[in-house]
């Protein structure tokens, strides 16, 4: 007998692998309705690339100001003003505008020097606890830490207050990952004053004084004579910190781990490094860190025959829509560095494009450069890691590596 299709997010048999019941999903109810239950009022679903691209891109009727989770409070679980990802253009326009002038390419581009010598460092140490004889863990010693260096700089944190800047990005990320459920998230709460604390000193000692890092840049940002108000920046240090560590961080784990899973696509970028900044879109595409997030409509919309009613979440699940063989081909479930999509959501589109998104493709294509060069045949055990139990968020808490013997030469 065959079941009926569902989108169970808060299922943890789900959650360990989606992709089955998003290939159902696509295929046998793409606009899923989701009851109602214990605090989570219906909501819906889409699953396949095309709705979720025409989606993102009418904010008029599927709108951000709501919250991105189908949580009803999220906002005010935050306890901080709305922040640019949760904004509706024109405000989200004029405010993205501003922010784009500080945090461009460029700036991110003249990173490149600090992050290589930083991710040399670190396969340095993994390294040397290899040839001790200890266990390496890839998540913890490269791919987690290297998101955080990389966003401590950008945002001027001096090296001084850098060991307390790495757990609140913890605990903010783990706030992030439970959907921003603080009240539940012991120490959410406290890490979120406190960053916010400290970034409220900084950014009245840079309307003092000149600094040349993002966190000056905004200060300084002007658009027809408006500058940003401190609310605003605080809103960005936020978004930051909470979209852009762990989601990088899961890039990277899990370019490795799909690269161990397919040793022929590995023996392609060694022979041709310069596949490296494609294969880390195709990393994104197929494991795509962030799965899903919500919009609220506007209006009573109809989509693929099913009518959704005004004022419901509707879930944008791009880890199912990124797999869509509508859009990718027979393919789509297969790692192939060499693919070249013209388009994928990984990073979303639309008006709520990733801001973040050159810095984190960035540290993805150094850190598999620098990777690979130093040892080409490292491998990853997925068996052996601990993936976060997130509904919103795919990625790794702790990732061993597998051989390492290439790593101990």
């Amino acid at each position: 007998m065959t079941t009926t299709v569902a989108y169970e997010p808060f299922d943890l048999a789900f959650r360990a692998d989606p992709y089955p019941t998003y290939a159902r999903l696509r295929d046998e109810s793409p606009v899923h309705r989701v009851p109602e239950r214990a605090g989570v009022p219906e909501f819906w679903a889409l699953t396949r690339f095309a709705d979720v691209w025409e989606a993102v891109r009418t904010p008029a009727t599927f709108s951000s100001a709501q919250g991105l989770t189908f949580y009803p409070d999220e906002i005010g679980q935050l306890g901080i003003p709305p922040t640019i990802v949760m904004l509706d253009p024109p405000t989200q326009t004029a405010l993205r505008s501003l922010i784009g002038r500080a945090f461009t390419p460029r700036r991110i581009a003249d990173l490149e020097g600090k992050i290589r010598t930083f991710v040399r460092s670190r396969i340095a140490l993994m390294t040397e606890r290899a040839a001790a004889g200890e266990t390496v863990d890839l998540h913890q010693l490269l791919s987690s830490p290297l998101p955080v260096f990389v966003l401590a700089d950008l945002l001027g944190v001096p090296e001084s207050d850098r060991a307390a800047f790495a757990p609140w990005v913890a605990a903010i990320t783990r706030v992030q990952n439970d959907g921003f459920a603080v009240s539940d998230e012991p120490g959410g709460l406290q890490a979120m004053a406190e960053m916010m604390g400290y970034f409220t000193e900084a950014i009245a000692h840079r309307r003092g004084c000149t600094h040349d890092d993002l966190l000056g840049a905004l200060v300084a940002a002007e658009l027809d004579g408006q500058r940003l108000s401190d609310w605003d920046i605080l809103g960005f240090c936020f978004v930051m910190v909470a979209g852009g560590s762990d989601t990088t961080a899961s890039l990277v784990s899990h370019g490795i781990t799909l690269l161990t899973e397919a040793p022929a696509q590995r023996e392609l970028l060694l022979a041709d490094p310069g596949l490296i900044p494609g294969a880390v879109l195709e990393f994104l595409r197929l494991e795509s860190s962030v799965q899903a997030l919500a919009r609220t409509t506007t209006r009573e919309v109809t989509i693929a025959g099913v009518t959704i009613p005004a004022d419901r979440k509707v879930m944008m699940v791009y880890g199912s829509a990124n797999r869509d063989p509508r859009e990718y081909g027979d393919t789509a479930d297969l790692l192939d560095v060499r693919r070249r999509p013209d388009r994928h959501l990984a990073f979303s589109s639309g008006p709520h494009f990733c801001i973040g998104s050159h810095a984190a493709r960035l540290q993805a294509q150094i850190a598999f450069e620098e990777l690979l060069a130093a040892h080409p045949r490292i491998t990853a055990d997925p068996a052996a890691g601990v993936r976060h139990d997130s509904m919103f968020v795919r990625g790794w808490v702790s990732l061993p590596a597998g051989d390492l013997s290439d790593l101990s030469v």
